[in-house]
């Protein structure tokens, strides 16, 4: 690519940043919901994809340590799919409260906001906000395999954006919200089955939720229902998002224009 193409391409992207891109036809959206579906459904594949919800997952803790006043130390990432994410601060409060609880309800209230820019036909601004939130993960990773995939998964999504055609941006960038919305439950059930392997076998780590029991008095189930109940009603929103065209759903507040008002059937 000479230096000129590539002047052109980075200003067509800017532009397509603040613009609406064409509504991909209805096939390819149903169509990346059942490829995204596939990914979270079927374990060995599972045991690969379920890298990009932890991701999210700590960097859900990440995002509600820095809000919440906490000195964020480190993100680890494991190649067994789990991670950790570590910060400084009281060890009690509302601040470790809000810190612990972010993080199973990140992945499915990402694809719902992913899932509203889709809905507004913002394609190119979805593409680049995932490029962003990597590589802010990026910055605090602090082991070479976390290190690997958040790199990988943030170059994956610009050669998309850079080079890929409009079917393929919409077709990965559906795929995205779709998988997030469609993975936020699994890990919640993989969660409170963790749980009663440790009833059984008592030393384990404790999980989110048990965190979170000793930290408001709470039971971890309620926390485990509600993480559940969180992931649900995104995906409902979120597909009722990516489903605009077909439902006719209208998000003024991020299209171009207002949307048109609702016909009355005639007497």
């Amino acid at each position: 690519m000479s230096r000129a193409e590539f002047v052109e391409r980075g200003t067509s992207i800017v532009d397509r940043l603040t613009t609406t891109q064409a509504a991909p036809p209805w096939w390819l959206v149903v169509g990346a919901g059942v490829a995204a579906l596939l990914l979270v459904a079927y374990g060995p594949v599972w045991r690969l994809t379920r890298n990009v919800v932890t991701i999210a997952h700590e960097g859900g803790h990440a995002l509600f340590a820095l809000l919440t006043g906490r000195r964020l130390n480190s993100i680890t990432l494991h190649s067994d799919t789990s991670g950790l994410t570590v910060s400084s601060g009281k060890p009690y409060g509302l601040g470790m409260i809000l810190t612990a609880m972010a993080g199973y309800p990140a992945p499915p209230l990402l694809g719902l906001g992913f899932a509203a820019l889709l809905g507004s036909e913002r394609i190119t601004l979805m593409l680049w906000t995932t490029i962003v939130l990597l590589a802010a993960v990026l910055i605090k990773v602090r082991n070479i395999y976390g290190l690997l995939t958040v790199f990988g998964l943030g170059a994956i999504v610009f050669a998309v954006s850079w080079f890929g055609t409009d079917t393929l941006q919409a077709g990965f960038a559906y795929l995205g919200a779709w998988f997030l919305l469609l993975a936020g439950a699994r890990p919640v059930i993989e969660l409170q089955r963790g749980r009663r392997r440790r009833w059984n076998n008592p030393g384990g780590a404790d999980s989110d939720a048990d965190q979170l029991a000793r930290l408001t008095h709470l039971p971890g189930l309620l926390w485990v229902l509600i993480f559940g109940a969180i992931a649900v009603a995104a995906l409902v929103v979120g597909g009722g998002f990516l489903l605009a065209d077909a439902t006719g759903i209208c998000i003024p507040v991020l299209s171009d224009g207002t949307c048109p008002a609702p016909t009355v059937p005639a007497n």
